[in-house]
């Protein structure tokens, strides 16, 4: 019986699973090599998750607690008059209402010294939400009036922060003088539910009730008194649900109170504090391209890893090639592994990104002064672990691909004559495009995109620069004529030979060196700007709310104390932004740099001048007998960031009287001078008649007596108590403390941009230690002592150390002017021995590092390793 046999099934080429197998058997010897890759990753993706969940369960603290903050479900405030009965009328409709009133006053303590309070008058039932805590404790807040016998001077109870009895030496039953009105300090206030809503304070706090507010006298018409009236809904509407939201009821009082009383600040629960939480934003953003730089120098180190890892596999690859096996499928098998390692990194860098925010709340939550609600945020962790995946595409797929093209014979050979194909276009597009995205990724995320594109820029440029420095420095090595020494002549070749460790070194060291000036030398700025140079600038004291009718009497006061001293003047009232060129402002596009403008209240002034230490640079000063409609002076930077030009307009509320006025001129300000300085200043018949309080700057001269200032503060709490003085030598304190905590924030988050670089580098000089071990094998063979090998090592390291930090100097120098001078708007000035130091110190650690590791092969029997040459 004939018939034809079947044919035999023609064989499906291997694919992807077959690449996937062999992957997975080779990931089975370990991850030998990949140390570096996975810390350098895993470092980066942890600082942005990090930083970003921790930014996300403060936002969320913030918005969770916005009733106990707010004191209410919605909160309405006011400046410098207290709401109508008819405004009263309104708010009542939609729940129960409390009114707080706050602001800066004197408290006097007669022979133990007088200092500025913030002053908070409130209900007997403060607080209604939340708790107050006391020291003595007390479950019922004393702050009631407790003598009446006296009826021009009433006295009551009332509690304050630790802060006055330390700085005053008082204790608890002591009293003291605000106004017109005594007070007996009942207890020290430990904690206030409430505290965030009032923003920084420039004095501690001193609670009071509003009974003894109004004894005080402190409330006059113009006086800088903010009225704050919180609605609490009924417990049905106090949730989801069918009843109208607070954003809702935001909207309808918003429509309802009269145009003529416009000018409220409305904040609901949902948004307590939206100024806080842009400027977490601010910082997150920061902090996050803080992460993203430790990325990028962890990606260099990637790149030397991959790198690394083609050279190990190079017999393989050469095995697969002879076997048949394409460029592409062994690209693929390398590649599956390669992102294998990266996905190991990430999750241990999401893992730790995760942990951060509840680390954070159980080390600090007690003593932070905002609360913290720690959450896993999987839209942050989801970005990190993006931030992550490009980052290992964009620096592996390069050095990934150069094996895709060399041939076998290449391979083999390649550890004598280096292949010195590129890898093929695919590979570098392929890189270039995750690149790309990369960058799109941090812009798309950012809150300030000029920010971003500027750190994006930067970081491109460094790289690049970087990479000329070391391709400088190989080639003038090159040139140079033969050194006198055997020693000296191998340091110099180990810099250009083919596969030196010049480049990679120059890099991570180099990035390394200018991160780390930068920081130092921006310190240093800040830290002379607030201890030095301000207070050489500044004047002594600011007096506010100086009623108008007792100006000219206080400037007698003080002329009599200060002789010789340098008094300013000028007419003070808080208004509030409410349209641009008819655009009402929640509507308005501002600048990051320009849009506190339009939070809350502004203060303003009028005058017929241009104020001292503004220069007009646009536009024309009115005249000073000027009449017709209003006219208004801005700052220029201001101006540009809301878009706004001479000709147009801006309206404002200025106790419940809406205006709108022509923009007149743009100002530069100095506002470095820290005198008297105005964002809006208008022409003087736009306030005619309208109440108000002046503003005073004393500046003693320098031969004034050091009891001055305590003195003449006492004094003017003794004689004026209505004025509140602002010692700025205090202000500057409290703006240090401040800028303290920011540059310890700012220094820790740099701390893992510098550890990257500290890896980088070491994975660079572990890359590099196979081929040391080779040329350390031949060298000892041919008669070379190891102290011998560790001075040319040593010769070689030191050169290039101090190459790159010359370069690192003028980089962070430069990028530290840059950020000062035209970010931070403050005078740049140079500081060598921060520079000369943090550079020094980097160069130390890197030379100790390539010694440390080229030690351990200089100890190497040269037999074992002759045998497989």
């Amino acid at each position: 019986m004939h018939g034809t046999l079947p044919a035999a099934p023609t064989p499906r080429p291997p694919g992807f699973a077959l690449a996937a197998r062999l992957a997975l058997r080779e990931l089975r010897a370990g991850l030998s090599g990949f140390a570096v890759f996975i810390a350098c990753i895993a470092l980066g993706v942890a600082a942005i998750a990090g930083v970003n969940s921790v930014a996300h369960s403060l936002v969320s603290g913030i918005t969770t607690q916005g009733r106990v903050i707010l004191g209410g479900d919605l909160a309405l405030s006011v400046v410098q008059r207290e709401a109508t009965v008819e405004e009263r009328r309104l708010l009542a409709r939609h729940g129960k209402v409390s009114a707080i009133a706050t602001l800066r006053a004197m408290a006097n303590a007669g022979d133990a010294g007088a200092t500025l309070v913030e002053l908070k008058a409130v209900r007997p039932d403060y607080p209604e939400i939340g708790a107050a805590v006391l020291d003595p404790p007390a479950r019922i807040l004393p702050i009631g009036e407790i003598d009446g016998s006296r009826a021009d001077s009433p006295r009551f109870d009332a509690v304050a922060d630790p802060t006055l009895f330390d700085r005053l030496g008082l204790k608890p039953g002591a009293e003291v003088t605000i106004g017109q009105a005594r007070f007996r300090l009942a207890a020290r206030l430990l904690s206030e539910p409430d505290k965030i809503a009032a923003g920084i304070g420039f004095g501690p706090r001193f609670l009071i009730s509003l009974d003894g507010l109004r004894a005080t006298g402190l409330v006059q018409p113009g006086s800088l008194v903010r009225w704050t009236y919180r609605i609490t809904l009924p417990e049905d509407q106090a949730g989801s649900g069918p009843a109208p939201s607070p954003a809702a009821i935001a909207d309808t009082l918003r429509a309802d109170l009269p145009d003529d009383a416009a000018g409220w600040e409305i904040r609901t629960r949902d948004n307590a504090d939206p100024r806080f939480t842009r400027n977490i934003e601010r910082f997150t953003q920061f902090l996050t391209l803080v992460g993203l730089t430790a990325l990028l120098v962890g990606g260099v180190g990637v790149a030397n890893a991959v790198a690394a890892f083609v050279d190990r596999k190079r017999v393989s690859i050469g095995i697969l090639k002879s076997l048949g096996a394409t460029g592409g499928r062994i690209v693929t098998i390398y590649l599956l592994q390669v992102m294998a390692i990266a996905l190991l990194g990430i999750a241990i860098g999401l893992a730790f990104g995760a942990a951060i925010p509840f680390a954070v709340a159980g080390l600090f939550g007690a003593v932070l002064p905002i609360p913290i609600d720690p959450i896993v945020s999987l839209s942050d962790l989801g970005v990190a672990l993006l931030y992550g995946l490009l980052t290992a595409l964009a620096f592996s797929l390069a050095p990934l691909g150069r094996a895709h093209a060399v041939p076998v014979s290449g391979l083999f050979r390649d550890r004598i004559a280096p292949d010195p194909h590129k890898p093929p276009l695919l590979f570098r597009l392929g890189s270039i495009l995750a690149g790309v995205l990369l960058v799109a990724l941090a812009i798309g995320a950012a809150y300030d995109k000029r920010v971003a594109l500027l750190f994006v820029g930067a970081a491109g440029a460094a790289f690049l620069l970087l990479r000329v420095v070391a391709i400088g420095l190989m080639a003038g090595f090159r040139r140079l004529p033969p050194a006198p020494t055997a020693l000296l002549r191998l340091a110099v070749a180990n810099l250009y030979r083919p596969g030196a460790l010049t480049p990679t070194l120059v890099l991570s060291l180099g990035l390394g060196i200018t991160l780390l000036v930068t920081i130092t030398t921006i310190d240093a700025n800040l830290r002379r700007e607030i201890g030095q140079t301000l207070p050489d600038r500044a004047p002594n004291f600011f007096f506010i709310d100086i009623p108008s009718t007792t100006s000219e009497e206080f400037r007698g006061f003080l002329q009599r104390e200060a002789p010789g001293g340098t008094i300013e003047a000028t007419p003070m009232m808080r208004g509030r932004l409410t349209a641009i060129n008819g655009t009402p402002v929640a509507e308005a596009k501002a600048a990051p740099n320009a849009a506190w403008v339009l939070d809350g209240d502004r203060g303003i002034t009028y005058s017929a001048t241009v104020p001292e230490g503004s220069t007009v640079i646009d536009g024309e000063w009115w005249a000073p007998d000027v009449s017709g409609p209003p006219l208004v002076s801005m700052d220029a930077e201001i101006a540009k960031g809301l878009g706004l030009a001479v000709g147009d307009s801006i309206s404002v509320n200025v106790l419940g009287r809406a205006m709108t006025a022509k923009i007149a001129n743009m100002r530069r300000i100095e506002w470095r001078r820290i005198g008297i300085g105005f964002v809006l200043v208008f022409s003087p018949q736009s306030f005619a008649g309208a109440p108000h309080s002046d503003l005073m700057t004393l500046t003693l001269p320098k031969d004034a007596a050091a009891d001055s200032e305590a003195r003449i503060l006492r004094e003017a709490a003794r004689r004026y108590p209505a004025v509140s003085s602002v010692r700025v030598k205090d202000a500057l304190e409290a703006v240090n403390s401040v800028v303290s905590q920011l540059l310890f924030a700012i220094r820790a988050a740099s701390s893992v941009a510098l550890a990257a670089s500290l890896l980088v580098l070491a994975g660079a000089l572990a890359a590099g230690h196979r081929a040391r071990l080779y040329d350390a094998v031949i060298l000892k063979t041919l008669g070379a002592t190891r102290p011998w090998l560790l001075g040319a090592y040593l010769a070689e390291y030191g050169v290039l150390g101090l190459a790159t930090a010359l370069f690192g100097i003028l980089a962070g120098t430069s990028a530290a002017a840059l950020i000062v001078s035209r970010v931070m708007n403050l005078e740049f000035m140079p500081d060598a021995t921060s520079a000369i130091m943090s550079a020094g110190l980097a160069v130390v650690i890197a030379i100790g590092l390539g010694l440390a590791g080229t030690w351990r092969i200089l100890g190497q029997k040269p037999a074992p390793y002759l045998r497989t040459l």
